[in-house]
């Protein structure tokens, strides 16, 4: 009995490559192309439903037409986050080698959740892992750590680690420590996991945006004496609003001396360990219990991929394994890693191979001049602004993060003006879709946020929008 040949699924082999050519073709082009492009893509539903909306259709369509469809109706609908001009939120600047690398991975439809699935995707997260333990200083046999779709997952994986390590099965009375400067993602991995608002202390930071010691200490001795149990000190290794990284190796000294978990939250900054002055910014990185770091920023990965490190593999495995029925006669041995023991996912993306085919094709020093042209392009632009009289710069190169505001100083404008003014110019830049630039509050005050992490940014890129900027105020 076979299936009819509608059923199966398949193009014939000559359809199959002229679809992938077409594919790749437009792929190219994008990659070529896209700095000419608008990076911001704006649309009401109404205007998409009246674009897409249909009812799930019976009869086929020509792979030609539903692909034309796709390049006419979708892809012109969603922003361009590795533009030269995208600089909100965190950019993703992907590369050609690793959008192929995905290609691969999901053609061949690869399951990379256990050894046995598939030893050479398993052996390339181990492999990869590996490159990353060595770059942050973690334990190189002890060390372990999982790939996941991003910081959120990392994040939460780290968290549960924690409490599984610190607290056994009651967890009533932990409480964990984070900066109000720490990524939302673990507030919400936080209460995913069962902890109330109670349990959960947010430290006010200095005028650096960074931890402010003397707090923390004081919460902590506050709540060992109410009968609270203190278990997880998370600190920051970028912060999403300043780029900002917090005292680390002060922060793993009060963790070791109050026996707390030290999670570090690098999903951001983490990259900076590539450039000349990243190892000094993030010194203290190697005493972290756990790490996340996100190759989908600024390793210039494409979504989706997050990393945690971990100071020892069995932490991760003695809190995740589970051997139901289905599974017990492919348990590898101490060697031969099940990444599904290792975190949430039983089923996983093969995400270790664009990671190791783009470090391979490019080396690892490409990667260290990207990461330096970063530091180096942002501090050019701070050096720029700083010598405007149109501009204030209220927080400072760091980690490729720039905030500033239009403040000039032959104009006497309240702070409310200042805050509706630069409001004005955001909106007016992203409304043009020539720039994505969106503002953040910083110490009560609206500031333009901008994030050069990309590496075919240019200066001139930014000098225009700069410009863009100030025709918009004026």
């Amino acid at each position: 009995m076979e299936a009819k040949d509608t059923a199966r699924l398949e193009l014939s082999e000559e359809q199959m490559r002229d679809y992938g050519y077409k594919v790749v073709d437009a792929i190219v082009e994008h990659h070529l192309n896209q700095h000419k492009k608008k990076p911001v893509a704006q649309a009401s539903r109404e205007e998409m439903d009246s674009l897409l909306r249909e009812h799930a259709p019976e009869a086929p369509t020509s792979a030609d037409e539903v692909f034309d469809t796709v390049m006419e109706k979708v892809m012109p609908f969603t922003n361009i986050m590795s533009h030269p001009k995208f600089y909100s939120f965190v950019p993703g600047p992907s590369n050609y080698v690793s959008a192929m690398a995905d290609a691969l991975a999901t053609g061949f439809n690869v399951f990379s959740g256990g050894w046995a699935a598939s030893p050479a995707a398993a052996e390339l997260e181990i492999i990869t892992i590996n490159w990353l333990l060595s770059l942050y200083g973690f334990p190189k046999k002890r060390g372990g750590g999982i790939f996941t779709s991003g910081g959120s997952m990392a994040n939460l994986t780290a968290l549960i680690t924690a409490r599984n390590i610190k607290c056994g099965d009651d967890f009533s009375k932990a409480v964990i420590y984070l900066s109000d400067q720490a990524h939302s993602s673990n507030i919400k991995a936080i209460r995913v996991m069962g902890f109330r608002k109670e349990q959960i202390r947010l430290i006010p930071t200095d005028i650096e945006f960074k931890f402010a010691i003397n707090k923390l200490k004081n919460a902590i001795n506050k709540d060992r004496l109410a009968g609270w149990k203190p278990f997880c000190l998370l600190a920051s290794a970028g912060t999403t609003n300043t780029g900002t990284v917090d005292q680390l190796t002060e922060l793993a000294a009060i963790a070791k001396a109050e026996d707390l978990w030290f999670h570090i939250d690098g999903a951001y900054g983490g990259a900076a360990i590539l450039a000349k002055n990243g190892k000094q910014l993030l010194k203290g990185v190697e005493k972290a219990d756990s790490l996340t770091v996100d190759p989908h920023k600024w390793f210039y990965q494409p979504y989706e991929m997050g990393c945690l490190l971990v100071r020892n593999h069995k932490w991760l495995s003695g809190t995740f394994t589970e051997v139901p029925e289905y599974l017990k006669d492919v348990e590898g041995n101490s060697s031969e890693i099940n990444f599904y023991d290792h975190g949430i996912q039983l089923t996983r993306r093969f995400r270790a191979l664009k990671f190791y085919m783009s470090i391979k094709t490019f080396g690892l020093k490409a990667f260290r001049e990207a990461v330096q042209y970063n530091f180096d392009l942002c501090e050019k632009v701070e050096s720029i602004l700083r010598k405007s009289k149109k501009w204030e710069v209220v927080s400072p190169a760091t980690l490729a993060v720039i905030n500033f505001r239009y403040n000039p100083i032959d104009q006497n404008l309240s702070e409310q003006e200042l805050d509706a003014l630069n409001t004005k110019i955001s909106e007016g830049v992203v409304n043009s879709r020539e720039a994505m630039l969106v503002t953040t509050i910083l110490n009560g005050q609206t500031v333009l946020r901008m994030c050069l992490i990309n590496p075919r940014t240019t200066l001139a890129d930014v000098e225009e929008t700069i410009a863009l900027c100030e025709s918009m105020a004026e």
